[in-house]
């Protein structure tokens, strides 16, 4: 049976640049998982859900509802899609899937200066991933995030009310998930 990764990242900032990031790993049977979180002071950019209409594939869907599903166990709201979060998440889990690396940090970037690229203005963010081999199913993906400490937190964070979720394949078909929270900067 393959390895499964489990590794999180925490990082918060006073200012809009990250500091260093803290990791932590442990291993699981067949799939890798991620988490980053963090609290970034927002800038003066456009509100988080102002984008053009979207439509979520098949599998967002499925890992959207089986991720609102741990709320609702908890009594939780469930998060809304935000256009702008999934732009971010698929296009993470696509450089992921092409250069065959399951990290938060990819070409020098975070997530929370993705989040800023794409105009996305944030008070918290935080990120899950995943990578997996193809006969690993989405229910076991949530259910080994749910059994980690921070991913958990992520899913449950009250102060989240946005995702956006992406998932690519590898040549090899290796999956790589990515799920992106956030609360955006009010409009005040």
């Amino acid at each position: 049976m393959g390895k499964r990764r489990v590794s999180a990242i925490d990082a918060a900032s006073e200012g809009p640049t990250p500091v260093a990031p803290r990791a932590l790993a442990m291993k699981r049977s067949g799939i890798g998982l991620a988490v980053l979180s963090g609290v970034l002071v927002a800038l003066g950019l456009a509100r988080g859900g102002d984008s053009p209409p979207f439509k979520m594939t098949a599998e967002e869907a499925k890992l959207l509802d089986l991720t609102n599903q741990e709320r609702k166990k908890k009594e939780l709201p469930p998060l809304r899609t935000s256009p702008r979060l999934f732009q971010i998440a698929r296009a993470h889990s696509a450089n992921m899937a092409k250069q065959e690396k399951m990290e938060h940090i990819l070409d020098g970037k975070t997530p929370f200066d993705r989040m800023k690229e794409a105009g996305y203005p944030f008070v918290k963010g935080a990120e899950n991933i995943a990578a997996c081999k193809p006969a690993i199913t989405m229910a076991q993906i949530v259910e080994a995030w749910m059994e980690s400490k921070q991913h958990k937190e992520n899913i449950l964070n009250t102060e989240f009310t946005e995702i956006g979720l992406g998932l690519a394949r590898d040549k090899d078909g290796q999956i790589y998930y990515t799920q992106v929270f956030a609360r955006p900067q009010s409009k005040d």
